[in-house]
């Protein structure tokens, strides 16, 4: 997946992110390869199906994942192992899973061009984790704000699992060489420890993983809570009142971005600080219209409050039915198990070969294969 300078064959290779395709030629020149096409850049990123994905997870993730499909060599998991670090009711968890494959192609991702597949289905992940974990600090791991967070709150019975999952997260961006994450802020502190093991790593047993950059979008990378929009959108969001699923009824969220809070200042104006609610409106508005923030700004001068939620609400409720209407297509389809089916033999032959690199300079592996 980075740089494999195996010669696969006569003179074709496998381009990073992808089966053996025809794409990626190297002309031999006394002894060396020179590359005479460039090889896109890997991207990967996944989604915990631990309920109904929302509007936050398709303007902050799966919206950007349509369009890196065709910019990058795009990886895209259902990140199922992640969910268990808490207990799921096993049949809501299956539900959960394929309703997130479903609304992943619903959404606009093509397995023709990208690479989807449930993270279980690719054992090396779990592999890597261990060794991952044993290239971590007890110390990194406490200062994981998720963890943090959750000790503050006095929560008890804390899994190891979930401790630990910044090690298994690791290793899922890692097997890959991905070069970029897509994450919002909320999430950099995650690939920033990522990138700190990997360098740990690299130093200890030479070259072996590509150092990850986080890619955060300018604009939707955090949509707010609607009932708080201090607080991210969360699917824990208590009454749901704050959160929009993509399979909600058009009325339903119709009616929550109506109630959504604001303030008194009576004026469409984006500014975070002093009018949260407002800017977060509007931030979700710009994400699926494409209208520039500032064009909406102009557009709703000296008009009230009402009509602004209106508009947006017009805009969020045509993007819901569209991707309700091909999720009902998919959902009993046989493109889901199919989509996953390719996915996990094209991820899995990039994550068998990493991890036996890793093996080997590690020294768990000996044998020549």
């Amino acid at each position: 997946m980075s740089g494999f300078s195996d010669v696969w064959k006569t003179s074709w290779v496998v381009p990073r992110g992808s089966v053996p395709v025809i794409g990626a030629f190297f002309i031999i020149l006394g002894g060396e390869m020179m590359e005479n096409t460039e090889k896109r850049k890997v991207m990967l990123s996944g989604i915990k199906p631990s309920g109904q994905l929302t509007l936050g997870n398709y303007i902050g993730a799966l919206r950007n994942f349509v369009k890196y499909q065709d910019e990058y060599e795009m990886l895209v998991f259902i990140a199922n192992l992640h969910c268990i670090t808490v207990y799921q009711d096993p049949k809501e968890l299956k539900k959960n899973l394929k309703d997130a494959v479903a609304l992943y192609l619903a959404c606009g991702l093509d397995p023709q061009r990208a690479t989807i597949f449930l993270q279980s289905d690719v054992k090396e992940h779990a592999q890597l984790g261990f060794i991952m974990n044993c290239n971590s600090y007890q110390g990194e791991l406490n200062r994981m704000t998720q963890y943090k967070d959750k000790v503050a709150k006095g929560e008890t019975n804390l899994t190891v699992g979930l401790y630990t999952y910044p090690c298994l997260m690791a290793a899922d961006i890692l097997i890959y060489d991905a070069d970029y994450v897509p994450v919002g802020e909320d999430q950099k502190q995650h690939v920033e420890l990522t990138r700190d093991i990997a360098n740990r790593f690299n130093n200890r047993y030479g070259e072996t993983f590509r150092i990850p950059e986080p890619l955060v979008p300018k604009v939707g990378a955090r949509i707010m809570s609607l009932s708080d929009p201090s607080k991210k959108m969360s699917k824990s969001d208590k009454g749901d009142k704050g959160c929009i699923y993509l399979l909600e009824d058009l009325k339903s969220a119709r009616k929550k971005i109506m109630s959504a809070v604001t303030d008194n200042e009576a004026c469409v104006r984006f500014d975070p600080e002093n009018q949260p609610g407002i800017a977060n409106l509007l931030t979700i508005m710009s994400s699926l219209s494409g209208e520039a923030i500032e064009t909406i700004v102009e557009r709703f001068a000296g008009k009230g409050y009402g009509e602004f939620k209106s508009a947006v609400a017009d805009v969020v409720c045509a993007e819901l039915e569209r991707i309700q209407a091909r999720y009902n297509e998919i959902i009993n389809s046989t493109l889901i198990e199919e989509t996953l089916a390719e996915g996990a033999v094209k991820a899995q032959r990039l994550a068998s070969r990493k991890l036996e690199k890793v093996q080997r300079k590690i020294g768990l592996e000996f044998r020549k294969r």
